[in-house]
């Protein structure tokens, strides 16, 4: 367990999760307690620290009920394991626990560190830390008593004295810019603080920017005496001061550069003389650094992302840009194909390293680079600087007045570029990264530049760049195809070509035919010692902890799109922890992030993943499977109000951990679209695995889409549903699926295969006492009975034009078994209560009574299937509301049937209902009244 005060105050699970601490006051009072660990804290001061004006006499009580609450919530959370106990000492209470699970106390420990270190470079890592561990301002969500807001003031003073110490530290590096940035974004917050205000002045004078540092002091004494009537102070009139000094002075020796030593300042101390350092030797001769690689072969399309990084090293002074992307996507070829075309904008040299951020080999080591970038730019080996600072110091010097492009490829983090950015505003950094590097957006206003997979035409482009145009124009289809099982990436479109250059004769389509099977994908696309799984490998092996363990529970996902309460499942974590992990996995390009709490998940990503556990995980598969059923019989629920779930869950199925929700039907049935590839994948996966409990029950939760969308190529998927019921053994999964299949069918003008399976359904339901599953069969036997029955009556008419006797008297018994199918079900759902399926009994046998003609009997079903619907979904509204004016308007009262038809017009329009709508206008138009379109 861990608590913060440096921001909101919160307790906080070892995994991250906030406790519930409830209401500010409860907050208040744990804030009182961690500001005085093991203390006895008197119940008057607690009073006063939770109260901001007079407390009320039932104070104590209340204090108490809070005190009891957090008791309440350390020990349901483990808290005396970890030596955390808050105990009754007299009048007082005593929080004990370790100083490092406060992280107050870990900012003050760090700090006093800091101020211990020698090295410069070490006291900024340090203060960085300490820094880091600030959410915001001190104790916020507290009662605002005097108490808590001058502890929150005195810790404030604490931190803006760590940040003054973190901008000297810089200052000692010469890393002047960096200080000024340091310093520039507390000045903003603190506009009055003269002492900030002074060392932003003196460290943009040391980087070369000594008309910024005087706007500042111009800026802050107008301020100080429009807002408090006073002048500036004694320091901030120094740093004025020697700023002037130190621009008279550098004009008396222009042509003498100040050599920067180890921290030594250009700028003299407030009233000091200035008197330049004297340079170590002859100034190096401006040579134009060329570290630069060749151009890359086969380089095609990226348009709008070179155009983004024309307009991200634009305008601004030193700009950086950063090309951001997943393994393989690209981002050296496009450095260095734009730093090529780019070429006379940086006559004085263009520097390139290779980082190793992400290498089997150990990642570089600054001094190294540092060097190596001295000698590109002329210094001698026998007058290169001996410490790192000093090394910085040199390069930043040198490059402060060049017109010069530095590539800093491969990055890990943000720690790794900062010590290597140029000096000179003229400079432009160029930095790619698997990592988001989130860090130097913040401080050095880097700019992104997300590059993703490359579209399918700059794909085939690719493909025909390396392997000829002929080649690629002769099977057009297949090199889409090759291009799609690539996931669009770079580094798997040249391993594919590659592969089809230098293997046996063989076209696209093969190719493509022997990628598609995902058990050999990632080793197809390995040539010698490039390939995507290495590539891949690499990013996860630099992941955090969580990030790492989350991406090995991913392989038995089997979808494109990924959200958080799906990761949490597959990870057996809470959602809180997932969503954390899939943002590491988010900043390191492994997944893609689409919107709020959803994410891409491509497939050569997904195979990786998979192929970091040997064999099947069957527990994870499990999981997954089981919150899949969780959130179909949510959606199924949304997707139709007041309907029964068409099956339970299983027996032994895993709890849910966190499930999405749905607002309406429209959000459900979005989702059913959105994931029926995800779905079907589950299906073949749950079965490949044995576990046909599972898979059959998968299918059968998506009938909301399915009768939605019944034409839509439905019948493999519920063929195996049944199969796998069969399988199970289920009778009543059986019944269902053979319903819900024989319903697609007859939909699709298959009537017989509909009725080979309806005709079974009822009596598997009657087995299996599933009454709801028995009516609903029953229903849909009707339904495909009468159209079977004026299907051949068509057919009949057209092959003769006559009434055959024999046809007819056959057609007449399919009508009536219909009408006593219809009436049993709606009798099996009435004595069951199954409110959803005696209204659809009631709205079909409407139906079959009008076309019979019978229009009374037909509104009067009508009318009872509308009592009972007003909690179902629209459509079914829609439909009972158009068959009740149709039989009211047979029956002659017209007026009434125009006013049932207006309304399902309207309610059909409310909802985007157009089939409803169409039949709605229809039937009016039937009574000659017109309507708008």
């Amino acid at each position: 367990m861990q608590f913060r005060v440096l921001g909101t105050v919160a307790a906080v699970t070892d995994h991250g999760d906030p406790l519930p601490l409830g209401p500010a006051k409860r907050h208040s009072l744990l804030a009182v307690l961690l500001l005085h660990p093991d203390t006895a804290v008197t119940v008057d001061r607690l009073t006063g620290a939770l109260w901001e004006e007079e407390p009320p006499r039932h104070s104590r009580t209340v204090l108490q009920g809070h005190v009891s609450r957090l008791r309440a919530l350390f020990t349901e959370y483990g808290a005396a394991a970890q030596g955390i106990e808050l105990v009754t000492q007299g009048p007082a209470y005593v929080l004990r626990l370790p100083g490092a699970v406060v992280d107050a106390h870990r900012f003050e420990e760090l700090l006093g560190a800091a101020r211990s270190l020698r090295e410069p470079g070490e006291a900024v890592s340090v203060l960085r830390d300490a820094l880091a561990l600030w959410r915001g301002p001190a104790l916020a969500g507290t009662v605002r008593s005097p108490l808590l807001e001058n502890a929150a003031h005195a810790l404030e003073e604490l931190r803006l004295a760590a940040v003054e110490e973190l901008a000297a530290a810089h200052e000692r590096l010469g890393e002047h810019g960096a200080a000024a940035a340091v310093l520039r974004a507390e000045v903003a917050a603190n506009p009055l603080r003269e002492p900030l205000i002074a060392g932003l002045m003196l460290a943009l004078g040391r980087a070369g920017r000594q008309s910024d540092a005087l706007d500042w002091f111009h800026r802050t004494r107008r301020l100080l005496a429009d807002q408090l009537g006073v002048g500036p102070g004694a320091v901030l009139t120094d740093a004025y001061t020697a700023l002037l000094r130190a621009d008279a002075a550098e004009a008396s020796v222009p042509s003498a550069p100040v050599v920067a030593g180890a921290g030594a300042p250009p700028v003299a101390a407030p009233g000091a003389a200035v008197t330049p350092d004297p340079p170590a030797g002859p100034a190096p001769a401006l040579a134009a650094a060329q570290l630069l690689p060749r151009r890359p072969r086969g380089f095609t399309g990226r348009e709008r992302e070179l155009a983004a990084l024309d307009r991200a090293t634009a305008g601004a002074p030193g700009p950086i840009a950063m090309i951001t992307g997943s393994a393989g996507v690209g981002k050296t070829a496009l450095s260095l194909h734009w730093a090529h075309l780019r070429h006379a904008d940086f006559p004085d040299g263009r520097l390139f390293v290779d980082l190793r951020g992400y290498s089997p080999a150990p990642a570089r080591d600054t001094a190294a680079v540092l060097r190596e970038f001295l000698l590109a730019l002329g210094v001698p080996a026998e007058g290169m600087p001996g410490t790192p600072e000093s090394l910085g110091a040199r390069y930043r010097e040198l490059t402060g007045r060049r017109r010069m492009l530095v590539v800093l490829d491969n990055a890990r983090d943000s720690a790794q570029v900062r010590p290597l950015l140029p000096g000179g505003e003229d400079c432009v950094t160029l930095i790619t990264s698997r990592d988001r590097l989130g860090g130097l957006v913040a401080s050095d206003a880097a700019r992104p530049v997300p590059l993703a997979a490359l579209p399918a035409a700059q794909s085939t482009a690719l493909l025909a760049a390396v392997l000829g145009p002929d080649l690629v124009a002769a099977e057009p289809e297949a090199a889409v195809r090759l291009a799609e099982l690539c996931d669009g990436l770079p580094l798997a479109l040249r391993v594919a070509a590659a592969r089809l250059a230098t293997g046996p004769h063989r076209g696209l389509a093969a190719f493509a035919g022997e990628l598609s099977d995902e058990h050999t994908r990632l080793d197809l696309l390995r040539v010698e010692d490039t390939g995507v799984a290495a590539a891949l490998g690499l990013t996860v092996r630099q992941l955090p902890e969580p990030a790492r363990r989350m991406f090995h529970r991913l392989g038995p996902h089997t979808g494109a799109t990924l959200d958080t309460c799906t990761a949490a499942a597959l990870a057996d974590c809470a959602p809180a922890q997932a969503a954390a992990a899939l943002d590491q996995l988010a900043a390191a390009q492994l997944v893609v992030e689409a919107g709020p709490h959803a994410y891409v998940l491509h497939d050569l990503v997904r195979l990786y993943a998979r192929s970091l556990t040997p064999g099947c995980d069957r527990d994870g598969l499990l999981r997954l499977l089981d919150h899949r059923l969780h959130t179909l019989l949510a959606a199924s629920a949304a997707a139709e109000p007041g309907g029964e779930p068409c099956c339970a869950l299983p027996p032994g199925a895993r709890p849910a951990v966190g499930i999405r929700t749905f607002d309406d039907r429209a959000g459900a049935l979005a989702w059913y679209s959105a994931e029926r590839d995800a779905l079907r994948g589950a299906v073949e996966a749950a079965a490949a695995a044995g576990l046909h409990d599972r898979a059959w029950r998968l299918v059968l939760l998506q009938w909301p889409l399915i009768v939605w969308q019944a034409r839509d190529g439905w019948v493999p998927l519920l063929e195996r549903g049944l199969a796998s019921a069969e399988l199970d053994g289920d009778p009543g999964g059986q019944s269902r699926a053979r319903a819900l299949l024989g319903w697609v069918l007859s939909e699709e003008g298959r009537p017989a295969e509909a009725l080979a399976q309806l005709e079974r359904a009822p009596e598997l339901a009657a087995l299996a006492g599933d009454t709801a599953g028995e009516a609903i069969a029953r229903i849909n036997l009707a339904v495909a009975l009468t159209r079977s029955g004026a299907a051949e009556r068509d057919g009949s008419r057209e092959r003769d034009g006559a009434h055959d006797r024999d046809g007819a008297a056959e057609q007449d018994g399919a009508r009536e078994r219909a009408r006593d199918l219809l009436v049993r079900a709606l009798a099996l759902a009435e004595r069951a209560g199954h409110t959803e399926t005696a209204t659809l009994a009631h709205q079909h046998l409407a139906h079959h009574l009008l076309a019979a003609g019978s229009p009374a009997e037909a509104a009067a079903h009508a009318a009872r299937g509308l009592a009972l619907a007003p909690r179902l979904a629209a459509p079914r509204r829609v439909a009972l509301r158009t068959l009740y004016g149709r039989a009211l308007a047979a029956t002659g009262r017209t007026g009434e049937a125009v006013r049932q038809l207006g309304d399902a017009l309207r309610e059909a329009r409310a909802h985007a209902y157009e089939e409803g709508e169409k039949a709605a206008r229809s039937a009016l138009a039937a009574l000659g009244v017109l309507t708008d379109r």
